[in-house]
């Protein structure tokens, strides 16, 4: 931790996560920069807090000289470049989980509204008008069909607070295993049509993609009974407009509420036309609670890596969850080793890699841990800031080619990663495995010669002709510069041939000791490693 390490925030958050940060960084409060002002402020930032306001678009993160994360106090992210982003190897994330129980009780709440006719009851009184009360008979909630369209985690709260109002739970969710719909108690529906057709309420809880967006359409609606209810917490697209207001407007169904972006909300819509159809702007994160979690949730996280921590839950890492991470690392710092260590035995420019898991190891989701080997060759091979959030958009700029093998038999070891990589006819392997409780990375070969060796902060290899007397030289040498061998390791194919020596060093040998040592010992391939 370190208060060298300065915080902006440019929008109201809980005063005690602000403080909370302050006791390990420089914490700026800045509120209404404008963009220019914004550009030129960003300079000075190791991590942005923003909320909906704040626009961080690609020029402001060109000009993030030192920024590693961008944290949005909320669940959407419309307003940060996330592609810029990445490409400068800066982490977004958001507080997508801190609003999880709020929109969960809009939903109920929406429904609840919706089924007794508030809405139409509250207009007709706040104009003193009379109202024919027979428009204003409502359902009951218990005993009714909830139909959720997306079974993740706000659509899962929906479910347990609908249990608890006697209701029957259907749900459709292709992504969502069978054990999860057992262990919650909800039916499963595989198709929409049926859901929709069985359903007193349909609960809407989707991301916005290329497969959803014009999802819920009249196909649909025409599926729905006469009394029935939609509620959507889900972004504007997925439900078409045109075909939910003919829908409404046609008595096919009874009602509808929609939760949408400020932004959405203040558009033009024909829904606002009609008495039966509720329209919120963005309540699903409007409540003291949700806020004040949000607020923390970020303060966590932006604490978390900008102490070096690997964000589980980065907007620009999708495929990288928290679980993904922790199965991976016990091998986190094997691959961090492989990786320094490979790009700076290989001369030259790379034109392939080629990252091989044996044994265990190559039961996981191996795709982590191939970015951290190749995140720490860009980093020495480049002169850009590189990490796991930029890494593979580098090796496509540069077309380097990257080959993951994977084989769950292996010979000699439990767990065996390998990592080779060529450029024409000139290609360095380097093999590594892990050992012990602690999982202590070794590496157990360079190209054709088996070396068992532990990595240190300070490290040489050397090549040289196997015959009497070298070791004792190379040590003399090192010894009259003052330079401490803590262990020495050699390999070799045969007697009198060609060895590979790797030693583990108290100290760094600078380019001057360097120099020195190769007059003195008469060795000229030696290669420094420093972790």
């Amino acid at each position: 931790m370190s208060f060298n390490e300065k915080i902006l925030i440019t929008e109201e958050i809980s005063r005690q996560a602000a403080e909370s940060l302050k006791k390990d960084f420089t914490v700026d409060v800045k509120k209404g920069l404008s963009g220019r002002d914004l550009v030129e402020e960003i300079k000075k930032y190791d991590a942005l807090i923003v909320k909906n306001t704040t626009k961080v678009d690609a020029e402001v993160i060109k000009n993030a000289e030192n920024l590693k994360v961008i944290a949005k106090a909320g669940a959407g992210i419309d307003n940060i470049d996330i592609k810029s982003a990445s490409r400068k190897g800066i982490y977004v994330v958001n507080s997508v989980s801190s609003n999880l129980v709020s929109a969960a009780e809009l939903a109920i709440a929406l429904m609840m509204v919706c089924a007794k006719k508030i809405n139409i009851a509250c207009r007709a009184a706040s104009v003193k008008k009379n109202i024919d009360r027979i428009k204003l008979k409502g359902i009951e909630i218990e005993g009714k069909i909830l139909g959720i369209v997306g079974l993740g985690k706000t659509g899962y709260l929906v479910a347990k607070k609908a249990f608890a109002m006697g209701m029957e739970v259907y749900a459709f969710d292709p992504y969502v295993l069978d054990d999860k719909f057992w262990q919650l108690g909800i039916k499963r529906k595989d198709n929409l049509e049926d859901l929709f057709r069985i359903s007193d309420f349909i609960s809407i809880h989707l991301p916005k993609t290329k497969e959803t967006a014009g999802l819920i359409d009249k196909k649909l609606f025409d599926c729905m009974k006469s009394e029935s209810v939609i509620i959507s917490l889900s972004k504007k697209g997925i439900i078409v407009d045109d075909d939910l207001y003919d829908a409404i407007k046609e008595k096919k169904i009874a009602a509808a509420a929609i939760d949408l972006s400020e932004a959405d909300y203040l558009k033009d819509s024909k829904l606002s036309e009609l008495e039966e159809v509720i329209i919120t702007p963005h309540l699903s994160g409007s409540t003291l609670d949700a806020q004040e979690k949000a607020a923390f949730e970020i303060s966590r996280q932006v604490q978390e890596i900008l102490n070096g921590k690997i964000p589980g839950n980065a907007i620009n890492l999708p495929l990288f969850n928290q679980e993904i991470i922790e199965q991976s690392y016990p091998f986190y710092e094997l691959c961090n080793n492989l990786g320094s260590i490979f790009a700076q035995f290989f001369e030259g420019d790379l034109e392939a890699i080629e990252i091989i898991y044996n044994g265990k190891v190559a039961q996981l989701k191996t795709g982590f841990l191939t970015t951290v080997i190749l995140s720490k060759i860009l980093e020495i091979k480049t002169n850009e800031r590189v990490n796991i959030a930029n890494a593979h958009m580098i090796c496509e700029e540069k077309k380097l080619k990257i080959k993951e093998t994977k084989d769950t038999t292996t010979e000699d070891f439990i767990n065996l990663i390998k990592v080779r990589g060529r450029v024409d006819d000139y290609s360095v392997t380097l093999s590594g495995t892990v050992t012990g409780m602690k999982n202590v990375p070794r590496f157990i070969a360079i190209d054709k010669f088996e070396i068992d060796m532990v990595p240190s902060k300070h490290m040489a290899f050397l090549r040289y002709k196997d015959i009497p007397g070298q070791i004792g030289r190379i040590g003399t040498a090192f010894g009259k510069l003052g330079v401490n061998i803590a262990a020495m390791h050699v390999g070799r194919k045969v007697v009198s041939g060609e060895a590979l020596m790797g030693l583990n060093l108290d100290c760094e040998v600078t380019d001057e000791i360097l120099a020195k040592f190769k007059h003195l010992s008469g060795f000229k391939d030696i290669r420094i490693i420093n972790l």
